[in-house]
Order: C-alpha cells, then structure tokens, then sequence
C-alpha cells in the first residue's frame, strides 16, 4: 500500500490561531502522516490561542485517528510583516499583545527554531498567512498603505521566510503556500489587494521554486484553494456567498472541507511529490476549471 509517511520529519506551520481554517487543518493532516507539527501564530491571537486549547475547547478538533489529541511540539509568535524586530514600530513593540513575546519577527522565529531543534532541522514549511486590512474596499479605492500591507504579509512574507529559512532546512525539503483564485479572475468584493497578492504570491512561488531548487534542493508550491467560510475569511464579508456560490457552480457540486486542503498539503509536502515544485495545486471541486455559471437554462447542462 501507497502511503504518505512524513514520520521522522519536523513541520512549521505559519498561521495557525484556532482550529478553524486551513492552517489547522494542514497542521492536523501532516501530523496524521508521521511528521511532528510546529505553529506559528499571530501575536494579537496568541493568547486566545493557547486559552483554547488549555480549556480544552480544541479537543474535538484536535482528535487524531488513534483517539489521541492532535499535540505541537512548539507554539511561536509570529508577525510575518517584519523582517526583523528592528523592522517593527515602537508602537508594535510596546503593544500590550507584542511586548513580553521577544522576537516576534521572521528572524526571531528562525533564531527560535535553531535555539530549539539546531540546524538543519525543519523539513516541511507552510504559509498559511494572509491580511489585508481594506479587504472590503474595491481596488480602486484601496490606500496605498493598505495595498503595500497586503502584499506585504500575503506575497512577500513568504519571500523572506523562504530566504531565511531555507538554511535551516534538510535536504529535499518542502515549502506551501495557500493562494486563491482571486489571483488569476475577478472575485467581486475580494479587495483591498488581496488578489493582487494572490497574483504575486503564485508568480512568486515559480520563481522560488527555480531559486530554491538550484541553490538549496527545496520545492515551492502553493495551493489554489476554493473559498471557505474560516474565522479569518469572515473579515472579507461575503464569504458564505463566495462558498454557496462555488458549491453551486462546481464540476462536483459540494462545499469544500479543510481536510481536503490538508490532504493536498500532506502530499505535496511528502516524498510522494518530489517531482512538483513551481506548481499552482487547484484544490476548489474543479471550480478554476469553469468558464460560465452552471444554469439550468443552458444547453449542456445536467
């Protein structure tokens, strides 16, 4: 039998807080295959994160196959804005969420992870990270403060960790990003340049890619996944549309699940995928692959 064995291999997932999207999910999936899962979250959500789960409100989600909970072997504050902590205002570091948390920049969490494990030591990195703060702006009325922003933390980010991270990598190892369809077709309402960061985070992850490959034997890819109604993505308003519209509009007509986005992620991530690097994955029911609404009036249809 065929299976994903990521056992003896140490994950980092980027922006997980609750165990609602895709990041807990993907953290859920790739610790069932083997691998032991640390995450990385925002620091304003840190505190409410560890609640969660101390007061057990996780732990149906947290179930694994074998009755066990789902367990991380490290919990890190992560601003995926900062490069560097002298990158950071004062106004950040002095935040009441920021202050008592050290290093909360990229560089920070990889000085953590090398404090913790040494080097090489990771295998498998995702970036599950995405904000844009005038998401529900059209572009056109979109600041430019809030398009850098979302380009930043959505696109670049991802960039950076990829540069510093990297050499903390084993050999073979696997970076993931998650995108959206947004990136390549008008969504209506997914503003504030966001989808523009969806276009340069999927160009980037080509990029990447043939940079990583050649200079450290990693792979890049990212997942095109189909809207889902998460805690984060209720921050852009329209979401249940954007769900029921999809379901409704599918070569398989039926809402997407996080579990199938970590699935997705649990392969790309493994051995079994060691031939795909550069590559947009479309895990959406086959939404990306539709040209014109699905309507009963319209020859063809079933």
């Amino acid at each position: 039998m065929l299976n994903i064995d990521l056992t003896g291999r140490r994950a980092l997932v980027a922006g997980v807080a609750d165990d609602g999207g895709f990041g807990f999910a993907i953290a859920k999936s790739l610790a069932e295959a083997g691998a032991s899962v640390c995450v990385a979250t925002w620091p304003p959500a840190l505190n409410i994160f560890h609640n969660l789960l101390e007061r057990g409100k996780m732990d149906e989600s947290r179930r694994m196959p074998d009755g066990s909970l789902l367990t991380f072997e490290k919990i890190y504050p992560l601003d995926a804005a900062f490069d560097t902590l002298a990158d950071a205002p004062d106004d950040i570091k002095t935040n009441k969420r920021y202050k008592e948390l050290g290093d909360f920049s990229i560089e920070g969490l990889v000085q953590r992870l090398t404090t913790d494990f040494g080097a090489p030591s990771v295998d498998i990195v995702v970036h599950s990270l995405a904000n844009g703060p005038e998401v529900k702006k059209a572009l056109m009325d979109t600041s430019r403060s809030g398009y850098l922003s979302a380009i930043g933390v959505s696109a670049y980010s991802l960039v950076s960790m990829v540069r510093q991270l990297a050499p903390l990598m084993r050999p073979k190892g696997s970076f993931l990003s998650l995108s959206y369809m947004a990136g390549e077709r008008v969504i209506p309402g997914y503003g504030g340049g966001m989808s523009s960061a969806k276009a340069a985070l999927e160009s980037d992850t080509r990029t990447l890619a043939y940079e990583a490959g050649r200079r450290h034997g990693l792979r890049v890819n990212t997942i095109s996944a189909g809207p889902f109604a998460s805690r984060a993505a209720s921050a852009i308003g329209i979401i249940d549309a954007m769900v029921s519209y999809c379901a409704a509009n599918t070569p398989i007509p039926e809402v997407l699940t996080a579990t199938e986005v970590g699935t997705t992620a649990a392969f790309l991530s493994s051995p079994l995928a060691s031939g795909i690097t550069g590559t947009t994955i479309y895990v959406d029911k086959g939404y990306h692959a539709m040209g014109m609404a699905v309507d009963r009036g319209t020859p063809g249809t079933v």
